[in-house]
């Protein structure tokens, strides 16, 4: 059995932290894969809604030594970024645990990541190690994986999200229900079939992720 753990860590020196903070309107996430190869020291990074004050901002980062526009597709950006040798990480310390680092994204203190480890144990070794850095470290879910899938926790689909909350919206979650799946599915433009599919699916995968935790 293993863990997948999402969390949220926060310190000054956290890689892009100034960065996200002086341009909260700007998302980036971490690509992952490109991690892989730890001698290259070289990180690459989504950027989605940054406008023209991000890149004199990441030239003023502490946390940067180098970086590389590598993609622009307009409202997104691919980023290859080398790190300065203060700068806080976490995927090294989930490395040597184990553990993997599966997604991370901003968020507007630093960081939330989703991390797949083997064990409590190493969740609770990376705490302490969080601890002795001086490393926010705030767990949001943990959830037991019986086997590897893409390691991914499942989450709700945009229709399903949608569905869900028009349903709780509108009072169908009520007793007495204050609507009925035929007018929900007036409002979305769908049927009332589809409608009770999303909100069925919906709702297990909520339970899933939200209330099968260790």
């Amino acid at each position: 059995m293993s863990l997948i753990a999402i969390l949220d860590v926060a310190h000054p020196d956290l890689a892009l932290t100034p960065t996200i903070r002086d341009c909260p309107e700007a998302s980036v996430e971490v690509v992952s894969h490109s991690t892989t190869d730890p001698e290259t020291g070289l990180f690459f990074f989504l950027v989605r809604n940054a406008d023209e004050t991000f890149e004199p901002t990441l030239e003023a980062d502490h946390t940067v030594a180098d970086w590389l526009l590598v993609d622009d597709l307009g409202s997104t950006r691919l980023y290859r970024l080398e790190h300065t040798e203060g700068t806080k990480l976490i995927s090294p310390m989930a490395t040597e645990l184990g553990g993997l680092l599966l997604r991370a994204e901003s968020n507007d203190r630093g960081w939330t990541v989703r991390l797949h480890l083997p064990d409590r144990e190493a969740l609770a070794e990376l705490w302490e190690r969080c601890q002795d850095c001086d490393i926010s470290f705030e767990l949001h879910r943990m959830f037991r994986r019986d086997e590897w899938t893409d390691g991914v926790a499942p989450e709700v689909t945009d229709e399903q999200r949608a569905a869900l909350v028009a349903a709780y919206e509108e009072g169908y979650f009520e007793e007495p229900r204050e609507t009925s799946l035929e007018e929900l599915a007036d409002s979305l433009g769908i049927s009332p079939t589809a409608v009770g599919g999303r909100i069925r699916r919906g709702t297990g995968t909520l339970v899933e992720t939200t209330l099968l935790e260790e």
